[in-house]
């Protein structure tokens, strides 16, 4: 059992924003949210995380709802990384690592020879082990998106939640990136826009259009032509050219 969303919607001014979502990752299997800008992928991962109550429906960890769980035991288990994160504080980036920590502490301690290895694993894991005394306000976005994700790393989840983690970054480090979350002996459920990374490094995938699910299964089940064509108003061309006949994009231009 692991973290799981039966039925859940959630409303914003109004208006529906996601709309009778099921979602039942396999544990440690990486599964992708795909949808277009406002299709409710941002708004079921912080359902999923529990930063937000859902208007029906549950999402539970292990069986039990998150939303009655103390959210320090929550933080234990569940690390989110956001697509954007600021701080006017001065920070290195060690610092920002060593937050992930903050869970597994005790209340005004502080940290031990646990916190830095752990740190400095998670600096290792995401190729930042030299930059660790760099401050925040010098990183590039792509530099800092893999503090972030460092920092999560840091927290030692066993369920990571990320919101388009590759935005901001190069090729050569989605690749990376992505091959280290489908590594990672976590649950991962991650927001994407790019069709063919899905393809790459997703075990399952959930295909949102205006918050509600449209399809769900395996790469090569959600990404066909008729899917893609009608949630996206893109005309393109499969083929099965990866590992297991996961399928390959081409888009053709709009319908």
């Amino acid at each position: 059992m692991t973290l799981t969303a039966q039925n859940v919607s959630w409303r914003a001014g109004g208006r529906l924003v996601v709309d009778g979502v099921d979602l039942e990752p396999e544990p440690l299997s990486t599964v992708g949210l795909l949808g277009p800008n406002g299709s409710g992928k941002s708004s079921l991962l912080r359902l999923l995380s529990g930063v937000r109550e859902t208007a029906s429906g549950a999402v539970l960890l292990d069986g039990e709802p998150i939303a009655g769980a103390a959210r320090r035991a929550v933080a234990r288990r569940v690390a989110v990384v956001e697509q954007n994160a600021e701080t006017e504080t001065d920070l290195t980036v060690a610092d920002v690592v060593g937050l992930g920590r903050i869970p597994h502490r005790r209340p005004w301690s502080g940290p031990s020879a646990q916190d830095d290895a752990a740190v400095r694993s998670a600096l290792e894991r995401v190729g930042m082990a030299g930059m660790a005394g760099r401050r925040w306000h010098t990183l590039s976005g792509g530099e800092r998106q893999r503090a972030q994700i460092a920092r999560a790393l840091a927290q030692e989840p066993r369920e990571l939640l990320l919101d388009e983690p590759t935005n901001h970054l190069d090729i050569g480090h989605q690749l990376d990136l992505l091959d280290l979350v489908a590594r990672l002996p976590v649950t991962a459920v991650v927001a994407l826009h790019d069709l063919n990374l899905a393809a790459m490094y997703c075990d399952r995938i959930l295909l949102l259009d205006r918050g509600r699910p449209v399809a769900a299964g395996t790469p090569a089940q959600v990404l066909t032509e008729e899917s893609i064509a009608a949630v996206y108003g893109v005309r393109a061309e499969l083929a099965p050219a990866g590992p297991g006949g996961r399928p390959w994009v081409r888009f053709l231009g709009r319908c």
